[in-house]
């Protein structure tokens, strides 16, 4: 099965810790707490960010960048 769109906006939390693990420091260094919350297989980056006040194309070029995909910006 091939890998997800990173920048997917459906791209549920949960996908995107099975497929890059790596992803998760970028959430704890935040102190949020995604990696392991059971609502993570329905919450998205966009969701995150929300509840977080992050900025989303910020968080998501920290994203790409611990999951060693090119920047898209």
């Amino acid at each position: 099965m091939p890998r997800p769109d990173i920048d997917d906006p459906d791209l549920p939390l949960a996908d995107l810790f099975h497929a890059w693990p790596e992803a998760a420091p970028v959430f704890l260094e935040k102190r949020m707490l995604c990696p392991g919350c059971p609502i993570a297989p329905f919450h998205t980056v966009i969701d995150a960010c929300a509840e977080y006040r992050l900025d989303e194309q910020d968080f998501r070029k920290e994203l790409r960048r611990a999951a060693g995909s090119p920047e898209t910006d």
